[in-house]
Order: structure tokens, then C-alpha cells, then sequence
């Protein structure tokens, strides 16, 4: 009996914690638009670091200092849409091109 539960309890706590992630992620505002996103991004940058030292002193760790990156999500937001959407948008052209040099090829072959 606990051999059948088990798959059925793991699949339950994947589906439970997939839910949280995207409710908070949500709910904070990540899926919005860009300005929405750059204001969850401060906000998240002032809130993790006191967060981190404090569980720090608890379990008596000491973590490499963080290296500052210079990130914009407003100028980058929907820069992988935009990468697929162009090369979705070249691919009929570029599939014409490669399949007149396979033809180009054999036909050179055969000769």
C-alpha cells in the first residue's frame, strides 16, 4: 500500500510547491511588465541581503561577498521572446537556403 502512496504523495508535494512558487511569484508582481518587474527587483535587493546576514549569524557561516552586476530588466525583459520570435521569422528562409545547398551538393556528387 505505502509503494502505491508514495508516487502519489511526491507528484502531490512537486504540484504543491510548483503552485506556491508561481502564486508568490505572481502575486509579487514578477509576472507583470518591466516596470513592474524592476520595482520587485529593488525591492528584492533590499530585502535579501539583511534576510541572508541574519540566517548567517544564526548557523555561524561566513559567505563570499556578493559581486555587484549592473542588470537592467527594463532593457532586457522580453529579450529570449524577441531572439525565438526572429528566429522563427528566418527559419522558412533559411530552410530554402540549406535545402538548395543539399540539392546544389548532390547534384554535384552525382556528376
Amino acid at each position: 500500500m505505502a509503494a502505491k502512496l508514495l508516487p502519489v504523495v511526491k507528484l502531490a508535494t512537486k504540484v504543491t510547491v510548483a503552485g506556491g512558487a508561481l502564486y508568490v511569484a505572481y502575486d509579487s508582481g514578477l509576472l507583470g511588465g518591466s516596470a513592474q518587474g524592476s520595482e520587485v527587483l529593488s525591492k528584492a535587493k533590499a530585502a535579501i541581503p539583511p534576510a541572508v546576514d541574519e540566517w548567517m549569524k544564526y548557523f555561524g557561516l561566513e559567505l563570499p561577498a556578493i559581486p555587484k552586476v549592473a542588470f537592467a530588466p527594463v532593457e532586457s525583459w522580453n529579450s529570449g521572446v524577441r531572439a525565438s520570435i526572429s528566429f522563427l521569422s528566418l527559419a522558412p528562409t533559411r530552410a530554402g537556403e540549406i535545402s538548395s545547398q543539399s540539392v546544389q551538393y548532390l547534384r554535384n556528387l552525382t556528376k
